[in-house]
C-alpha cells in the first residue's frame, strides 16, 4: 500500500479539491471574458487579448500542479527554510531591480512576463511557520516561540511594505488565524480586533462632540471601551479578587458625575475623567503583580496602557503614517469623506455595477457598467462586479458557495493530517485563501478598505493564479502522502 501510494501519488489526491480549483478557473476564465470583451470581438484566445493570456496562465498553472503532484512530498518539510530565505532574499532584491508601476516596485520583468514574488512568498512564508511549528515540543503558549513564529510572518511582511504593496502585506495577517487553531493564547486575538475597534470608533467619531461636554465621542466611547475590556480581562483570569467590585461602582461614578457637572456646571472634557481612572486601573494591577508575583495582573496592565496609547498614537498613524490616498480610502470607507470622483469612484461604481445586476444578471458579456468601462480594474482587484452585473444574485452566491465549499474541505484535511506540519500548513493556506475572499469581495462592495489584493483564481495575471496554485497543490502532495507518516 506504502510503495503504490509512493508510485502513484494521484491515487490519492482529494479530488474535491481539485474540482473546485477547476469550475473556479472556469468561472475565473469567464468572468475575465465578460470584464474585457470589447463590442463585436469574437476571439477570446488571442495572445494579445487578455483571455488569451489568461488561458496562457491558466495552461501553466495546471502544467505546475501536475508537477507539484508527482513529487515527494517530503521534499516541503525538508526544504521549507530554503526555500523561505531564498524568497527572504529575492524581496530584498526586488526594489532595486523592479520598475515603478502605479507607485509599487514589486513587479519584476523576466522578459516574457512581469511576476511579483510576493505572492510566492506566502508558499515559502507558510512552508517555514509549519516546519517551525512542527519541532518537537514547540508551542506558541510559550511567548519565545510565539515570537520566533511571529517573527517568520513580519521580516516577509516587512519587505514587502517596502515595495510600497501594502495590501499584499497585510494578508500576512491572516497566519495569526492558524496561530489561534495552534494554540496562541486568544487573548493575542482578542487585542488585535479590540485595536480594530478602537481604530474605526475613535477615528471615525474623532470630530464629533459629545453633547454637554467639551470631548470628542470617538476618544470617549474608546476609553469607555478599554476600561470595559480591562474588566472583562479581570473577570476572566483574577476572578475571584475584589477588583471589579472596586472599579466597576467608581468608574460608573467617575463617569456619570463627570458627565453630570459637565453639563450642568461648567462644561470640560470628560475623557480626562476615564484616563485617569484607566491609569489608576493599571497602577493597581501592577501594584497587584508585583504583590502577589502574578504575571497575569502585569499582562492586563500592558492591555490597558498598550490600548490607552493606541487610542492617543491611532490619529498619529492615519495623518503621518500612511499615503494621502490610503488615508483617504480610510475616511471614505468610513463615512467621513464623500469623494465619488476621486477614491470612492472605484468602489461606487462597483456598487452600482452590482446592483443593476438584479437577482438574475444581464446575461454574460451583457454588462452595460463593464462593457462601458466605468469601472477602473475591473478584471483584476473589481472582478466580481463582473460576475454580479452579469450573474446577478445567483451568480454571485453560486461563486461565494464554492469559495466556502473550498474553505470548508480545507479545514476537513488539514484537521485530518497526520503531522504537525501538514496541518499547520493546511490552516496556513486556508487562512490566506479565507483572507483574500473576504477583503477582496469585502472592498468592492465597499464593506472594507481598498487594498488591492486579487480574487483567488479569477483576478487576471499569472503571479496571483500561479502563487494560489502553488501554496493548494503542495498542500494536496502534503495530503495524499500522510498515510505513510502514520
Amino acid at each position: 500500500m506504502l510503495q503504490q501510494e509512493t508510485k502513484y501519488p494521484l491515487l490519492h489526491v482529494d479530488w474535491v479539491v481539485v474540482l473546485l480549483y477547476l469550475v473556479l478557473l472556469t468561472c475565473g476564465w469567464l468572468s475575465i471574458c465578460g470584464a474585457t470583451h470589447e463590442l463585436g470581438d469574437t476571439n477570446f484566445f488571442d495572445w494579445e487579448v487578455r483571455t488569451g493570456k489568461q488561458l496562457v496562465w491558466i495552461g501553466c498553472a495546471l502544467s505546475l500542479a501536475f508537477v507539484i503532484l508527482m513529487t515527494n512530498d517530503k521534499h516541503y518539510d525538508t526544504l521549507a527554510g530554503l526555500f523561505y530565505w531564498g524568497m527572504v532574499v529575492v524581496l530584498v532584491i526586488t526594489p532595486f531591480v523592479a520598475k515603478d508601476i502605479k507607485g509599487s516596485r514589486s513587479w519584476v520583468n523576466l522578459g516574457f512576463c512581469n511576476i511579483q514574488p510576493a505572492e510566492f512568498a506566502k508558499c515559502a512564508t507558510a512552508l517555514a511557520v509549519a516546519k517551525l511549528i512542527n519541532q518537537y515540543g514547540f508551542t506558541l503558549s510559550d511567548m519565545r516561540n510565539f515570537a520566533k513564529a511571529a517573527g517568520l510572518i513580519l521580516l516577509p511582511m516587512g519587505l514587502i511594505v517596502m515595495q510600497k504593496e501594502t495590501g499584499s502585506a497585510l494578508v500576512y495577517l491572516a497566519f495569526f488565524l492558524m496561530f489561534y487553531r495552534e494554540g496562541m493564547p486568544g487573548c493575542i486575538l482578542f487585542t488585535a480586533v479590540a485595536a480594530v475597534a478602537y481604530f474605526v470608533v475613535g477615528i471615525r467619531f474623532s470630530e464629533t462632540e459629545l453633547p454637554g461636554t467639551l470631548s470628542s465621542v470617538g476618544e470617549f466611547a474608546v476609553l469607555i471601551m478599554i476600561w470595559l475590556f480591562s474588566l472583562g480581562m479581570v473577570c476572566v483570569y483574577a476572578p475571584r479578587t475584589g477588583f471589579v467590585r472596586i472599579f466597576l461602582p467608581l468608574g460608573l461614578g467617575a463617569v456619570g458625575g463627570a458627565l453630570a457637572f459637565s453639563r450642568w456646571i461648567v462644561p470640560f472634557d470628560v475623557s480626562w475623567v476615564l484616563l485617569l481612572l484607566c491609569i489608576g486601573m493599571s497602577l493597581y494591577m501592577v501594584w497587584q503583580s508585583l504583590g502577589q508575583r502574578a504575571v497575569r495582573w502585569l499582562l492586563i496592565a500592558v492591555f490597558t496602557l498598550g490600548s490607552t496609547a493606541f487610542l492617543y498614537t491611532a490619529d498619529f498613524a492615519l495623518n503621518r503614517v500612511l499615503e494621502p490616498h490610503q488615508r483617504l480610502r480610510i475616511q471614505v470607507l468610513l463615512g467621513m469623506n464623500e469623494d465619488d470622483r476621486g477614491a470612492g469612484y472605484n468602489v461606487n461604481q462597483s456598487k452600482i455595477a452590482i446592483g443593476s445586476g438584479g437577482l438574475e444578471g444581464k446575461g454574460f458579456m451583457n454588462g452595460t457598467q463593464t462593457k462601458l468601462k466605468y469601472v477602473p480594474e475591473q478584471d483584476t482587484d473589481f472582478i466580481f462586479c463582473t460576475v454580479g452585473e452579469e450573474q446577478g444574485f445567483m451568480g454571485s452566491a453560486g461563486v461565494l458557495s464554492l469559495f466556502l465549499l473550498l474553505i470548508l474541505r480545507l479545514i476537513y484535511l488539514s484537521e485530518r493530517q497526520s503531522s504537525t506540519f501538514g496541518r499547520v500548513y493546511g490552516y496556513s493556506v486556508m487562512s490566506i485563501l479565507l483572507f483574500h475572499v473576504f477583503i477582496n469581495i469585502g472592498m468592492v462592495m465597499g464593506l472594507t478598505p481598498v487594498i488591492g489584493i486579487p480574487l483567488p483564481f479569477f483576478s487576471y495575471g499569472g503571479s496571483s493564479l500561479w502563487g494560489f496554485t502553488l501554496m493548494l497543490f503542495i498542500f494536496l502532495r502534503i495530503d495524499a502522502g500522510r498515510k505513510r507518516r502514520l
